[in-house]
């Protein structure tokens, strides 16, 4: 349900392995119809995220702690079960530090939920598009003019459709660049995550990945004194949706997508987590949005395949 076994993966390192590349950009020229739907069930799964962890009634590290952990319990014994090739010691590192990447972005973004609006921490944490492209500038690649444009007018939908308000308050403000830095250490995360997509399979990248983010959270949960189990039904309860919907779902098919596009795609991708928590919170919670939330989604959509169209051509 959640992600692709070895054979899947397996023909997308394939494809992409081969040695003049060809391949791979054709895989990247065209999106195939089923990718898009799989990129639009992650982006309704990760659309929950923000709910489902302010319904929780837990210390936001615990949240953060317990979406990794339940989700490597679901995919550790699969990788251990199946007879896919191995990563090698370069790979493990990598996924390793993408689960680094992973632990810092949820001990951010989190908690800043609690400290500023869920609209301006959003918002925030959607800066992870113009990260990946500073990230991709610096390690000399080229980022195509129409992209850098599709960001930021993507960006400007998210802005209009949260209606940020940041806070003046020094709670507020610093739950603000908690958010920030959440969004750098997505870019990162999807940006490793990129390469190490290309040899490793979806599923093992993934144990990988959240097992450490897990490990990283036990030890600043513990440092920090944060609960682990006396919750009560209704938070376990949002904690195991939100590992299905976020972590499952949305952060692994995200993942998985990152065999046939860019970190920067990834990203941009996953700025309709905003419209998408709109609507969700219209349909569940009876918040009929703003006649603006509208123009700000049309906005969004408009930057994300902006950015899909430029990618593809300058492949």
């Amino acid at each position: 349900m959640t992600v692709s076994g070895g054979r899947e993966s397996t023909r997308d390192v394939r494809r992409e392995q081969l040695p003049d590349g060809s391949a791979a950009s054709r895989g990247r020229r065209a999106l195939p119809p089923l990718e898009i739907a799989l990129l639009a069930l992650a982006v309704l799964g990760i659309s929950l995220s923000a709910p489902l962890a302010t319904y929780a009634a837990a210390p936001a590290l615990a949240i953060a702690f317990w979406r990794n952990v339940m989700a490597s319990a679901v995919l550790v014994p699969r990788v251990v079960a199946s007879r896919g090739r191995r990563p090698g010691k370069t790979d493990l590192a990598l996924s390793g530090l993408a689960g680094l990447f992973l632990a810092v972005h949820f001990g951010t973004w989190i908690p800043s939920l609690r400290m500023t609006s869920v609209a301006a921490s959003t918002a925030l944490v959607c800066t992870a598009p113009l990260w990946t492209g500073v990230i991709a500038k610096a390690r000399g690649r080229s980022v195509p003019a129409a992209a850098w444009g599709g960001m930021l007018l993507a960006l400007v939908g998210v802005v209009v459709v949260s209606s940020v308000d940041f806070g003046s308050s020094s709670r507020a403000m610093l739950g603000d660049g908690l958010a920030l830095v959440g969004g750098a250490c997505m870019a990162a995360y999807l940006t490793v995550g990129e390469c190490v997509r290309k040899r490793v399979n979806t599923a093992t990248y993934t144990a990988v990945c959240y097992g450490t983010a897990a490990a990283i959270l036990l030890v600043v949960c513990l440092a920090t004194g944060s609960e682990l189990i006396n919750f009560g039904a209704r938070t376990w309860a949002a904690l195991v949706g939100l590992t299905i919907a976020g972590q499952l779902v949305g952060h692994s098919l995200l993942n998985r997508s990152l065999s046939v596009v860019s970190g920067s795609t990834a990203a941009v991708v996953s700025l309709l987590e905003v419209p998408g928590a709109a609507f969700l919170a219209a349909v569940l919670l009876g918040q009929a949005p703003a006649p603006l939330v509208y123009v700000g989604v049309a906005v969004t959509l408009a930057g994300v395949c902006v950015v899909i169209r430029a990618e593809s051509r300058a492949k």
